[in-house]
């Protein structure tokens, strides 16, 4: 029987506030990290991804680093990029290790090659033995090589893509996706109260879904929700199950890592 390991993502809009520049929500970050504490002590392994927020979004939008090398600014701007995300991987580094939990940064732009803002290819050999070794490896959105634009921004999402389509033969996997949100709805929760949750996404309703998604709160040039689905909704079709819940509400994670059900939109097909 395979072990089960969970794909954790922390949404920028979760971990930062994305209508204010490089601002971080510790109380936010460190009550997620301690219940992801809570859930190792009891035997789950896991994979941490987080987004970028207010950190590199901010000057991604400025250099259009999405669109690739476009004019003579564009390499200074994806190093910028570059190291506005590993500003925020510093702080939820720093944070995972004062809690007591044995993680290490992986660095998707340094191992990872892209086409058109799709991975290619990711050398996931280190990562693959530190989970042997009980390690948790942090992975985070971030810029890198792409073969058709120069450079491009790599979602935590397409990360997590290759990554889970690379492992599956390994691990019973599933993923979950920490927004400020309880998952998917009619219309943004956010700014339209009376939204309607969705709590399953499958092969009978996608095409109505997605007519309703647009892209998330604040600045983002990683496609908002419905990057999300469509990338989780891939994965479910080779048998990858994911749920997206709310990290704001306490317990939320933990409650999920350790079996116990909440409030969430599933994707499965």
């Amino acid at each position: 029987m395979r072990d089960r390991l969970f794909l954790v993502k922390f949404g920028g809009s979760l971990i930062t506030d994305k209508t204010k520049p490089y601002t971080p929500r510790l109380d936010v970050i460190k009550r997620l990290i301690m219940e992801i504490k809570d859930a190792v002590s009891e035997g789950v392994k896991l994979i941490l991804g987080h987004g970028g927020g207010s950190f590199p979004h901010v000057s991604a939008t400025k250099y259009q680093t999405h669109k690739g090398f476009i004019n003579e600014d564009s390499v200074y701007g994806m190093a910028v990029v570059h190291n506005d995300a590993m500003k925020l991987n510093k702080i939820i580094m720093d944070e995972l290790l004062n809690a007591g939990i044995k993680a290490f940064p992986i660095q998707p732009s340094s191992i990872a090659i892209a086409e058109n803002s799709r991975i290619k290819e990711m050398y996931i050999k280190p990562l693959k033995i530190l989970l042997k070794y009980g390690v948790i490896p942090v992975v985070y959105g971030d810029v890198g090589v792409d073969l058709k634009k120069g450079c491009c921004i790599m979602s935590t999402e397409e990360i997590l893509r290759y990554l889970a389509l690379k492992l599956k033969d390994e691990y019973d996997l599933f993923i979950v996706m920490c927004e400020v949100v309880d998952g998917v709805y009619t219309e943004d929760p956010l700014k339209r109260p009376d939204a309607e949750f969705i709590e399953e996404i499958s092969s009978k309703n996608i095409d109505e879904v997605k007519k309703y998604l647009s892209s998330s709160h604040g600045i983002d040039v990683t496609g908002g929700m419905l990057h999300k689905v469509n990338i989780l909704f891939e994965l479910a079709k080779e048998g990858i199950n994911s749920i997206i819940i709310n990290g704001l509400v306490e317990n939320n994670l933990k409650n999920v890592l350790t079996g116990k059900p909440v409030r969430g939109t599933i994707i499965k097909y």
